[in-house]
């Protein structure tokens, strides 16, 4: 399968596409930016500053509006985004940044930092719950990317980027801790670099290949089952959307690509790769 250009470069570095149901649109984030983009149903493009340095990750909120991750936590925002909120600092060294995240089937949020230079074991996995308060999920990643669950909520899916792995998680859905890890998928670096996901209704993952110009399928069992070509070599996440979930959109990055060399790098692209997404949970609090 080949994905379609759907935008003009958009983005320096795209990241974390979302798909709103309530108002029929695609959400993602110019990352290193600090903005949300919105591609509304009839494709037009709007876009708004959330953070000064980074907006990591976005999800629907139950009581209107969004959650995000940003550069040092968490805000909310409105659904037009002409109100933003701080919400709870999660760290404040200023070596880090958040970088990706994603909800448990009960409606916390969770979101995972890095270092500014990519230092190995600096990061965390934090999880904001639904009264606010912040606690710590995982210690010691580099690059936290890709997390969803699988339908019944015991299992979550989570890349640290660099260990080029795919890793399963038990999940205690009723305290949110993590109580082991195993690997799920091997990605072959000659492939690229896993970075974020998006899972569809038959448990299968859609990894988004960094470095590789393509988003890998694994099935619910982990084997690669084929690849998307994308026309951009950093693709940096992947989300299931449209009515009917059958969409993939996939974002990707000109961060480090030399001036021409990649027309399309930091476009938005699309897929319809005959399965349907899985329906994501909204944030509780």
């Amino acid at each position: 399968m080949k994905a379609e250009q759907l935008t003009e470069p958009c983005t320096y570095h795209g990241e974390g596409p979302y798909w709103d149901a309530r108002s029929r649109s695609l959400l993602f984030v110019d990352m290193l930016e600090g903005d949300v983009l919105v591609r509304s149903a009839d494709g037009s493009l709007t876009r708004h500053s959330v953070d000064a340095k980074v907006a990591a990750a976005i999800r629907g909120r139950r009581s209107g509006g969004y959650v995000l991750g940003v550069e040092k936590g968490f805000a909310f925002a409105d659904r037009d985004f002409t109100e933003i909120t701080p919400g709870p600092v999660a760290f404040d060294d200023p070596a880090l940044r958040m970088n990706e995240g994603g909800c448990d089937p009960r409606g916390r949020f969770l979101c995972g930092s890095m270092a500014w230079e990519g230092d190995f074991g600096a990061g965390t996995l934090f999880s904001l719950d639904t009264n606010h308060s912040v606690s710590t999920v995982l210690r010691g990643v580099t690059t936290s990317n890709g997390l969803h669950w699988n339908l019944a909520g015991d299992t979550a899916f989570y890349s640290d980027t660099p260990t080029q792995r795919i890793d399963a998680l038990d999940y205690d859905l009723e305290l949110g801790r993590i109580t082991g890890r195993r690997t799920f998928a091997e990605v072959d670096p000659e492939l690229g670099s896993p970075d974020g996901m998006a899972i569809d209704e038959d448990g299968g993952l859609w990894v988004a290949l960094y470095g590789g110009s393509a988003v890998a399928h694994y099935d619910s069992r982990g084997v690669l089952r084929g690849t998307v070509e994308v026309a951009a070599s950093q693709v940096t996440a992947c989300a299931f959307g449209g009515d009917d979930l059958r969409t993939l959109y996939i974002t990707t990055s000109r961060q480090n690509v030399e001036t021409g060399a990649e027309p399309a790098a930091g476009a938005l692209f699309a897929v319809e790769p005959g399965v349907k997404g899985a329906p994501l949970p909204l944030f509780t609090g």
